[in-house]
């Protein structure tokens, strides 16, 4: 195993924290998966994105991940505060479909678009709806242990009780006394004791399709249920990561925690791990603001604030140029400086298969700062995962690389195993870490024969004193955002603009 210390921000403790493996090389993480009654949205592929990198990131250190990641297609309920219609039944007989066509369809569309993103499949991808057995096993175990009671067929969990013995609201930060005055009476929830109790099974009317016989009559679980069920299951009752996006810490997260609590005795997780939020133009994404746009629409451009499409890759590279718990904002100008930083680091991929190393005159000072460079993209990237300080390291790293490609194709700055060890690098962080990958339609070669030509016509110019011309060639390339660059020894690069 590689002996990197790394760092996680723990969402419970709100502190960084030293990861320390329940049971090393092996590693538990769950993450909540999508509830499949809509398309996936880009806050989702966002969430996900991250867990990719954390699982990435822990398999490169040498752990043995088991990567759990649900499917939610039962219980959610248009109201988070149990109440309303399932989502999943509500757009069955919007659509005119059975439930389960509905979850099949969008189930099918999810996975599209993971794959479409470079994102890995989980090691398990169970649903709510094939673990009933484990979450009414559960609810008994919370039974039995006095923290959760029955009313007319329905479970809820007693809130009030769980926090005479443990702290709720401790990862949300919420504080019960306030929810107990802030929290909406709906209709139907006059049996609750209390209005913060939630539910752990709900009592079925007749027109109700998904639902399931049980100790209590027909019902459905509740939606914080199957996720304490399905992680106890996969990973013990005490495993190592559990993420999802930041909101889910309330009211999904705290009440995972007190379910867990109640029916184990102890906390289930070790760090919880929470990634933020998008915005597009400096406003909230939603459908009310008209700036709601699918991954799908942002690849084919199909969206009235979008100028054209932009890559499955570079949206990835523009979500990892910012640290997983910071909000994202995003424009055309972020999408189009992307899709430029991105060009950069894989022209520089490209480029590393083809330099030749040779002995000659060492730099100290390029040596310096290439060792420094293979050692701090390592350590950035254990320090909560911080892909944006990992992204500068890259742009370091290929600058030398376009340099020594562009100027003889050999390097004879550095030692031959430090430069052996910046290539494995560069390629194990960019391809295996970050997971970026080359695109159809990307012709690196064409690029270079062509750009070649341009510079060797323009160096012409300059030998004939033609400098006009040399000039004119010069702007022309950095309008198109390509940046030629004159050495001393008379020798011309040209370089990608980021």
């Amino acid at each position: 195993m590689n002996s990197a210390t790394l760092y996680i921000y723990n969402s419970y403790s709100k502190s960084k924290e030293v990861f320390k493996a329940i049971n090393p090389p092996f590693v538990g993480m769950y993450v909540c998966g999508p509830t499949v009654y809509n398309d996936v949205h880009l806050g989702n592929v966002r969430t996900f994105l991250t867990f990719d990198i954390v699982f990435r990131l822990l398999t490169y250190l040498g752990y043995k991940v088991r990567y759990v990641r649900n499917i939610t297609d039962v219980g959610h309920l248009v109201d988070d505060a149990d109440h309303g219609e399932d989502k999943i039944a509500k757009k069955a007989r919007l659509e005119q479909l059975e439930p389960m066509e509905i979850v099949q369809k969008y189930t099918i569309g999810f996975h599209d678009v993971m794959r479409l993103m470079n994102i890995i499949p989980p090691s398990i991808e169970p649903s709510a709806s094939g673990h009933i057995i484990e979450q009414i096993e559960m609810i008994n175990s919370i039974i039995a242990n006095g923290f959760a009671y029955e009313v007319n067929g329905s479970i809820y969990f007693d809130v009030l009780k769980f926090n005479e013995e443990y702290p709720y609201g401790k990862l949300s930060g919420r504080v019960l006394e306030d929810l107990l005055e802030t929290t909406r009476d709906l209709e139907g929830q006059e049996e609750k004791r209390n209005k913060a109790d939630f539910a752990l099974w709900k009592k079925a009317d007749k027109n109700h399709i998904m639902k399931w016989n049980s100790p209590w009559g027909e019902g459905f679980p509740g939606w914080h249920l199957e996720c304490s069920a399905m992680s106890t299951k996969y990973l013990g009752k005490v495993f190592d990561i559990h993420g999802g996006g930041m909101d889910l810490k309330f009211p999904h997260h705290e009440s995972e925690i007190a379910q867990n609590i109640g029916a184990c005795g102890h906390a289930p997780v070790n760090y919880w791990m929470h990634s933020n939020m998008l915005n597009f133009n400096s406003k909230k994404m939603s459908k009310s603001e008209g700036n709601s746009i699918l991954p799908m629409e942002m690849v084919s451009g199909e969206h009235p604030l979008l100028d054209k499409g932009y890559s499955p890759m570079t949206l990835r590279f523009l979500f990892l140029q910012s640290h997983y718990s910071s909000e994202i904002d995003i424009s055309i100008k972020s999408l189009q400086d992307a899709e430029k930083g991105l060009k950069k680091i894989m022209n520089a991929l490209s480029y590393l298969s083809k330099i030749k190393w040779k002995q000659g005159l060492i730099h100290p000072e390029t040596v310096s700062d290439i060792i420094k460079l293979n050692t701090e993209i390592i350590t950035h990237l254990c320090d909560d995962f911080n892909t944006a300080k990992a992204i500068a390291d890259l742009y370091a790293m290929a600058t030398y690389i376009n340099t020594w490609y562009h100027q003889k194709q050999e390097v004879s700055e550095i030692p031959k195993d430090i430069f052996e060890n910046l290539h494995k690098i560069y390629s194990e962080i960019v391809s295996d870490v970050l997971g970026l990958k080359e695109e159809k339609g990307a012709d690196n070669n064409t690029l270079d024969a062509a750009m070649n030509l341009i510079i060797e016509l323009r160096q012409q110019a300059r030998e004939e004193k033609k400098w006009s011309v040399s000039d004119q060639i010069r702007d022309t390339l950095k309008a198109a955002g390509i940046i030629i660059k004159d050495s001393k020894d008379g020798q011309s690069t040209y370089e990608i603009e980021n």
